[in-house]
C-alpha cells in the first residue's frame, strides 16, 4: 500500500469511527454491486421488487456507485459516490447492508446492523474460497475471512451450493435457501427487457439472439475466444431458422479489450451492458466456457453450448472444478468444427431431459420467488420481528 492509499484509508477509518456513533436508521438499506461498478445482479433485483411491491417509505434505499450520475434508477433510490463522505455516512447508519461481493475492512459492522451477502452466482463450476485457497491471493483470503465474520444471511440457489458454502465460505450464519433474486427474471420473464435489449443493439424483435459470454484467463489471452462467428451464425440459421445475431459479453476483467475482437453487422459487443441477467433472459442460445452463467441459463432449458478450446491448460493452470465437466448436461465442444456439428445435431427433447435430471441432482431452490422471500425477511428485520430464515 502506497503512502497516499495509507492516508486515504486512515481518513476513511476516522470517518467511520465518527459516523458509527450516530443512530442507525432502521428502514435504511445500503446496496452495492461489484464494488459500485454496476446496477445489476442480486442487489438490483431486490431493489426492483421493493420499488414495485412495497409502499414508498417502507425501505429507504441507498445505492453506492463509482459513477452515480450514470447508474441506477432515476427514482425510488438515493445514490452516493463510492468512498465519498456521504458514502460512509449512509453505510454506517444503515440497518441492512446488502451486496454481492466481499466487503473490505472499510465496512466496520455495528452491533445492530444486519449484513446480507447475496453472492454473485447460484452455482459454480470453478472452486471458490476455502476450496480454492491455494490459488487465491493471500490478501483476498484474509479479506474473505473477515467478511464472513460479519455476514448474518447468505443466499443459496440450490442444495449443492449450500454444501459448498457450508464447507468453504468461512461462514457460520444462516443460509437462505429460497433461490437467487437475479434468477427470478429467468423464470418469470419480462417483455420490457426484450424491448430494451432490442433498442440498445438495434435488433428486430423477431431476431434470434446467441449470447457468447466466456470467462477470463489469468493471462487475459484473447485467442481462445475465436469461434468463427460467421460460420456459427450460418449453422444456427440452417438448423433453427430465423435471423441470428451474436451478442458478445466479455468478463469485466476484459472490458477494455473487447474492441480487439472482430465484430460485424451481426456480431455486437455487449461487454458494457450492466445486467448480464437481462441478456440471458432474452437469448435463445448461450455459448460459454467455464462461467457460472451456464447454471443460471439452465433454468430456461434453452440450449447452452460449452466452447472450451483450452480445457486441458485451463484445468492445469487455473482452478479445479466442482463437477466433472463431461458429466454436466450442457453440450461440450473444444473446436469450432465440434461446435458447428453440435449445433447441427442438437435435439431439444434429449437436452431437456438432461436438464431436468440435473436440476433434481443439485436440488434447485429456484422458483421465481427469491426476491419476494428475501424482501419479506428484510421487512421483518427492520420491524424487529422474528428473523430466523424459514
Amino acid at each position: 500500500m502506497g503512502i497516499k492509499d495509507h492516508v486515504r484509508k486512515k481518513a476513511a477509518l476516522f470517518m467511520i469511527s465518527v459516523f458509527n456513533r450516530l443512530p442507525i436508521r432502521k428502514n435504511k438499506v445500503f446496496l452495492t454491486s461489484y464494488y459500485g461498478s454496476q446496477y445489476g445482479c442480486n442487489p438490483k433485483y431486490v431493489t426492483e421488487h421493493i420499488l414495485k411491491h412495497y409502499p414508498k417509505g417502507t425501505f429507504d434505499l441507498v445505492w453506492a456507485f463509482n459513477s452515480p450520475e450514470e447508474k441506477g434508477p432515476q427514482e425510488g433510490v438515493r445514490k452516493v459516490k463510492v468512498m465519498s463522505l456521504r458514502y460512509f455516512y449512509e453505510l454506517c447508519t444503515s440497518k441492512i447492508v446488502l451486496t454481492n461481493f466481499r466487503t473490505t475492512d472499510l465496512f466496520v459492522k455495528r452491533k445492530n446492523q444486519y449484513y446480507i451477502q447475496t453472492w454473485h452466482s447460484s452455482l459454480r463450476l470453478k472452486q471458490i474460497e476455502k476450496d480454492a485457497q491455494k490459488s487465491l491471493p493471500a490478501h483476498y483470503v484474509e479479506t474473505a475471512k473477515k467478511d464472513s465474520e460479519k455476514i448474518d444471511l447468505l443466499l443459496s440457489g440450490c442444495r449443492y451450493s449450500t454444501a459448498i458454502f457450508d464447507r468453504s465460505f468461512w461462514f457460520e450464519g444462516f443460509l437462505f435457501e429460497h433461490g437467487t433474486p437475479r434468477n427470478d427474471l429467468l423464470i418469470k420473464g419480462d417483455s420490457k427487457v426484450k424491448d430494451r435489449v432490442c433498442r440498445r443493439f438495434n435488433l428486430k424483435r423477431e431476431d434470434k439472439i446467441v449470447l457468447y459470454a466466456p470467462t477470463f484467463r489469468k493471462d487475459n489471452r484473447l485467442d481462445v475466444y475465436d469461434i468463427q462467428y460467421d460460420q456459427v451464425l450460418h449453422r444456427l440459421k440452417a438448423h433453427f431458422g430465423g435471423e441470428w445475431t451474436f451478442l458478445v459479453k466479455l468478463h469485466p476483467h476484459l472490458a477494455g479489450m473487447s474492441s480487439q475482437l472482430v465484430y460485424g453487422e451481426r456480431v455486437k459487443d455487449a461487454t458494457d451492458y450492466d445486467d448480464i441477467q437481462e441478456l440471458l433472459s432474452v437469448s435463445d442460445i448461450l455459448i460459454t466456457d467455464y462461467s457460472s452463467l451456464m447454471f443460471d441459463f439452465a433454468i430456461t432449458n434453452r440450449p447452452c453450448f460449452m466452447y472450451t478450446p483450452d480445457l486441458h491448460d485451463y484445468v492445469k493452470n487455473d482452478r479445479r472444478f466442482y463437477f466433472d465437466i463431461n458429466q454436466l448436461p450442457f453440450i461440450k465442444t473444444e473446436t469450432t468444427d465440434q461446435l458447428l456439428a453440435a449445433i447441427e445435431q442438437y435435439d431439444s427433447n434429449t437436452y431437456k431431459q438432461r436438464m431436468e435430471l440435473f436440476h433434481k441432482e443439485i436440488g434447485s431452490f429456484e422458483r421465481g420467488e427469491a426476491s419476494e422471500k428475501l424482501t419479506a425477511h428484510m421487512q421483518a428485520v427492520i420491524e424487529n420481528r422474528e428473523v430466523l430464515p424459514s
